[in-house]
């Protein structure tokens, strides 16, 4: 059993994995919520329960498999999500960005298509960029969950913020569940194991 103390050592460090999204009943179930989903349908398998903690987030800690992990919904809005993820990584001494696991909505992937990414471009999306502001690194994992390109940039937040067709909210509701599986995954097998698995489906 990890000792908390422990968690300082590199090779033993909790892993954090984050659900962006907006939060409030008005966005809820929306395409930018997506992580957020997917954080709810982990906790749910692993028999956790998030609650509000100090860094603007609700969070629970657990285990999976043999380690320590923190599951955390920021409770910042998506833009802010660094405001989040900065404090909590400080707090649980991750020094490793490989140790951050981020779930979030992604325009360029059709709905339905999951992909595994360790850093890179940010693709413009405010809550990543705001997370490697804060974290002064763009390599940490995401786990990015297609919601599909609107048909002009001119209603790109109407696309994310707005309601779904029943049809795609389906689509979406089976993707979140194969996006927990890959965060499962990256945790138990590594994230190149990870990425060989999805990223060709």
């Amino acid at each position: 059993m990890l000792r908390r103390s422990d968690s300082r050592q590199g090779d033993m460090q909790r892993i954090l994995i984050v659900g962006l999204g907006n939060p409030g009943k008005k966005y809820a179930r929306t395409r930018h919520n997506v992580g957020t989903d997917a954080i709810e349908v982990l906790a749910k398998r692993l028999g956790v329960s998030l609650k509000v903690g100090r860094d603007r987030a609700q969070i629970a800690e657990t285990r999976m498999d043999s380690h320590a992990v923190v599951l955390v919904v920021p409770t910042t809005y998506m833009n802010d999500s660094g405001e989040a993820v900065g404090p909590l990584a400080r707090r649980y001494k991750i020094t490793d960005p490989a140790n951050i696991i981020i779930i979030h909505d992604e325009l360029d992937l059709e709905p339905g298509l999951l992909k595994i990414k360790v850093g890179g471009g940010l693709a413009g999306h405010n809550g990543l960029k705001s997370i490697s502001a804060h974290l002064h690194t763009d390599d940490y994992v995401r786990v990015r969950i297609g919601v599909g390109k609107p048909s002009s940039k001119d209603v790109g937040a109407d696309h994310v913020l707005s309601s779904i067709p029943t049809a795609e909210r389906k689509l979406l509701d089976v993707i979140v569940e194969t996006a927990v599986d890959a965060v499962e995954a990256i945790v138990t097998k590594g994230a190149a194991a990870a990425m060989q698995d999805y990223n060709g489906r």
